[in-house]
């Protein structure tokens, strides 16, 4: 009871009112700094998805895009949204859009920040970045430099254990239930199973990682939104319904849900970022790893990882468990519940709400189908996040000399992760959201209030892409050209000392 209340109590005070204020308002600045990039260059962002600009240390636009997408879509897409209908009403869907519409912008600054402050591993020759390297690095050369580098060692600390303890919790429990659920396997048994393969994965290297999850993620997205369009169109007489009822919960206007509109407004923001992500400072760390001729194309491509995430696979779910009413609705005390749809009373929200949704139009196969698609999903979500673990664990052992002790912690993070998902299968649902949202949130506040300090480097990216496009020319990045300091591994490129394609070594023998 008491870790209970503690876990509570820190999800409360980290999910206050300011951060949902924060990360909405963020959002509809940098939507007004780039006079709303996230309409305007839309054909950008496609343009990014058919490119194969790659290297033997790094991975092409699509690749990154995957890596990303790996990390957002996931339990979020299918319990998460489940869990804000239930909690929020109908109405926290409208609120997710919104923070996917606004965070979309968001994400393009943070992303190509994460592109143009990226470095190489010394150990592997592959790329680094994400929120650490661009607080550190940039105002490197201002006399505010120890205080930006103590911030970039919080962030970088509090990622770690964000993401491969508080994070995999969510996705293993969101497996483990769902394959309870549909088969009846016990919760250790499904832990086992997701520790041995998860084990080959993450030794394997980022990319195994990009590999793995240029496979398996469009594969899974595309069939389960294939399967919710089933459904759709099986239930093609409830989209007024579907749609009004959204709207006039989200605004008040309900007669049954209007008494929890601020719940709405909340959790659709909560769960919107721990879906999306837009924000939170993971989609920077996918960013870096990819190979292009100008930061804004990756800053591109990540913005369009929003839109997959939140306007395609979230919205597919909200319908299937709006138009078929299988879900319920909790009041503010999340005991009391004010609607009872046709799903079965005492009913757990989560994966199941979607698993009686598909069960409506596929019998016998609904359970079945949303267990394998939730696999996948959130075990290439709890890769991702190790990744990024890995990532930030790099940055904190850059100091250290010793290439064992290096690759002495980095084992040591994999146990970790490890051990998080065994407990994260066989913890309540409630305990693994509430830790998930605490790692959500905590790394959120610090990012986003580091990307509104340090954003003018990524709108001068953006400006001088639009400009060399405009010309018609294939963008290419000088930071020297804009007046950006620190951004080591463009300036490189820029005194024709690497090239795309380009091997560590060969780097190494020209700069010798």
């Amino acid at each position: 009871m008491f870790f209970d209340n503690l876990i509570t109590g820190a999800n409360n005070l980290v999910w206050s009112l300011p951060l949902v204020g924060l990360l909405l308002l963020t959002g509809l600045y940098f939507s007004l700094r780039t006079v709303f990039l996230q309409v305007r260059c839309i054909p950008d962002m496609l343009s990014q998805l058919k490119k194969g600009e790659s290297s033997p240390d790094g991975t092409s636009s699509f690749q990154s895009l995957m890596m990303s997408l790996a990390g957002r879509v996931g339990m979020g897409n299918i319990g998460g949204v489940a869990t804000a209908i239930a909690l929020g009403g109908p109405g926290a869907v409208f609120w997710m859009w919104l923070i996917a519409f606004l965070g979309a912008a968001t994400s393009f600054i943070e992303c190509t920040l994460g592109q143009i402050y990226k470095e190489k591993d010394k150990d592997t020759g592959e790329y680094r970045g994400g929120p650490a390297y661009y607080i550190e690095k940039a105002y490197k050369h201002t006399a505010a430099a120890p205080a930006f580098l103590v911030y970039a060692i919080v962030f970088a600390i509090v990622t770690v254990f964000a993401m491969c303890f508080f994070l995999p919790g969510v996705q293993a429990n969101g497996i483990s239930s769902a394959v309870n659920n549909a088969w009846g396997v016990p919760h250790w048994v499904s832990a086992v199973a997701v520790v041995i393969v998860l084990a080959f994965i993450i030794i394997g290297g980022v990319k195994r990682i990009a590999q793995f999850a240029v496979i398996v993620v469009p594969v899974m997205a595309i069939l389960y939104i294939v399967f919710a369009l089933i459904v759709f169109f099986v239930n093609f007489d409830q989209i007024g319904h579907v749609f009004g009822l959204i709207f006039s919960s989200a605004f008040g206007a309900h007669a049954v849900f209007g008494a929890i509109v601020g719940k709405a407004i909340e959790m659709g923001v909560k769960r919107g970022l721990y879906s999306n992500e837009a924000g939170q400072g993971t989609g920077p760390h996918a960013a870096a790893a990819a190979e292009v001729s100008h930061p804004a194309k990756q800053g591109f491509a990540q913005s369009f990882a929003v839109y997959i995430d939140t306007l395609f696979v979230c919205t597919a779910t909200a319908f299937l468990i709006i138009s078929t009413n299988m879900y319920q609705v909790f009041a503010l005390d999340e005991e009391t519940v004010i609607y009872q749809g046709d799903i079965p009373e005492g009913t757990d929200y989560g994966p199941e709400f979607a698993q009686f949704g598909f069960e409506t139009v596929f019998h016998g196969l609904g359970p079945t189908f949303v267990a394998l698609a939730l696999f996948f999903f959130a075990f290439t979500t709890i890769v991702a996040y190790y990744y990024m673990a890995e990532v930030n664990l790099t940055y904190l052992s850059r100091w250290i000399p010793n290439a064992f002790v290096r690759r002495t912690l980095k084992r040591a993070l994999q146990a970790l992760i490890l051990v998080a998902v065994v407990y994260g299968s066989v913890t309540t649902t409630g305990n693994a959201w509430a830790l998930g949202d605490i790692g959500v949130g905590t790394m959120a506040w610090l990012n986003v209030v580091a990307i509104l300090i340090l954003q003018k480097p990524a709108l001068k990216a953006f400006k001088d892409y639009q400009r060399q496009k405009k010309a018609g020319k294939d963008p290419q990045f000088d930071p020297r050209e804009l007046g950006i300091r620190n951004a080591e591994f463009w300036e490189l490129r820029a005194d024709g000392r690497i090239r795309q394609g380009e091997t560590g070594e060969e780097l190494a023998g020209k700069i010798g």
